[in-house]
């Protein structure tokens, strides 16, 4: 080969990998690793050992639950992997963790679990759940710069995203709900993805707009737009509405927030409308004048009867108001409980509806306290000291908005200590990089703050 031609390969070569250049150079094998284990995190999480499962099988649910054991060892041994990356060179990172409140939550949930009335179930789904958490919690400490956690984040979100357009264009039966569909055949037409419900898809297509927008914010003109664009249009197509009026209205929210400078007030603007939310949903079925108020509101904040849900739930909150009845335990069984007449089917339910109630259901309300205070309260007052010190704008802008979208999506749908949950998986990444901006400055930070 002459030397023009040479140089020309070279010039292609240049700019083929000019992306991956910016954001992996210099990187090490240890540093790579940490990028690998962090993409494989990600899509362990998002895409699952079971893709595009067939719901017109009547052993779906049976086929899951046959490789769950795989599911346990896969989350089991990547955050194993990942404590042990963690710990070579974020070892202060870690100790940050190690606070009064986060002890007092992992030993309330380890008294419940033995005073569970499943201990073995409670027990074997908190081990998972563990694994999860702090695949999530330890995300943000893996990849060694922000550029590098850029990509993993893009990649993995690029990833998702043509897998779950691939099903709809080659294998719809396997990605659109469809009238064959063994449980719910009345969402025929509502695009699922690679995902089992399209009210798992639509919360994360939700989530990768917000992540294809902070794309864009730090210079990513190709990624981020298409990012943003594909789960947009995604979103849409699935047909979830709570997820489609959040996405917008979360995103304002969180800009509101950006712009106030006082904790207080910032306290005020998240937490008054998730308060007013909870008292038109749950509290409409405690208080009668609530429940009269919500009535003669030009939309239903029942959703569609789910009433009769959390009156069931707030029943077994009154039974064991303290200890609850164990994680993840109560609502495998609830088909012999009693239930106001005309809403036995109320004993079908998968869960509450309702993030906080569900967790005083099965931790009670000691733990649901704790809850609030580690994931409600804590994450906003990391993001007043990340943006007193101005520590990377841009990543903690989209940390607070993931965070917020998930406890205004909390108050409908049920996802808070999920086990392996994506909602709540970005949930706990969104919180945990909140909390190490606001004690540490990112390292190789990108974007207009730079």
């Amino acid at each position: 080969m002459d030397r023009s031609a040479a140089d020309m390969t070279d010039v292609e070569r240049r700019s083929f990998g000019h992306v991956l250049r910016d954001g992996l150079a210099g990187l090490n094998a240890v540093q790579a690793a940490r990028c690998l284990v962090a993409v494989a995190a990600l899509l362990l999480v998002l895409v699952t050992l079971d893709p595009f499962p067939d719901l017109r099988s009547p052993d779906a649910a049976t086929a899951v639950g046959g490789r769950m054991a795989l599911t346990y060892v896969s989350f089991g041994l990547l955050a194993a992997v990942a404590v042990l990356l963690a710990a070579v060179t974020d070892g202060l990172s870690l100790k940050t963790l190690v606070t009064p409140l986060h002890l007092c939550l992992i030993g309330w949930l380890l008294i419940n679990i033995a005073f569970s009335e499943s201990r073995g179930v409670s027990l074997q789904r908190f081990v998972l759940a563990a694994s999860v958490t702090s695949l999530a919690v330890l995300l943000p400490l893996l990849p060694p710069t922000q550029r590098s956690f850029n990509l993993c984040l893009g990649g993995a979100a690029l990833a998702l995203l043509a897998l779950c357009y691939l099903g709809v264009f080659l294998a719809p039966q396997y990605s659109i709900h469809t009238a064959l569909d063994i449980t719910e055949p009345q969402l025929a037409g509502d695009w699922r993805g690679s995902f089992g419900h399209k009210n798992v898809a639509s919360p994360v297509m939700t989530i990768l707009v917000y992540v294809g927008i902070y794309l864009c914010a730090v210079g990513s003109f190709v990624m981020g737009p298409a990012i943003a664009a594909l789960a947009g249009i995604f979103l849409i197509f699935t047909g979830g509405k709570t997820s489609s009026v959040l996405c917008l209205a979360i995103y304002a929210l969180a800009s509101l927030i950006c712009v106030t400078r006082s904790l207080w007030l910032k306290r005020i603007i998240c937490f008054v409308p998730l308060i007013v939310m909870n008292l038109l949903t749950v509290g409409s079925v405690l208080s009668p004048a609530l429940g009269a108020m919500t009535r003669l509101l030009p939309l239903d904040p029942t959703f569609t009867g789910r009433s009769a849900i959390w009156e069931f739930a707030l029943a077994a909150v009154a039974e064991k108001p303290i200890i609850g009845h164990g994680y993840a335990a109560f609502w495998d069984d609830v088909t012999e409980r009693q239930t106001a007449q005309g809403a036995e089917w109320a004993t079908t339910a998968a869960h509450s509806h309702n993030s906080y109630l569900d967790l005083a259901v099965t931790i009670g309300l000691p733990g649901l306290l704790l809850v609030i205070l580690v994931f409600v309260l804590a994450p906003l007052g990391n993001f007043q000291s990340a943006q007193a010190h101005n520590r990377s704008s841009a990543l903690a802008k989209l940390f607070l908005t993931v965070w917020l979208f998930g406890l205004y999506y909390g108050v409908t749908e049920t996802f808070l200590l999920e086990r392996q949950s994506p909602i709540w998986f970005m949930f706990v990444l969104a919180a945990a990089g909140l909390h190490f901006l606001a004690r540490f400055q990112c390292v190789g930070q990108v974007g207009p703050e730079h």
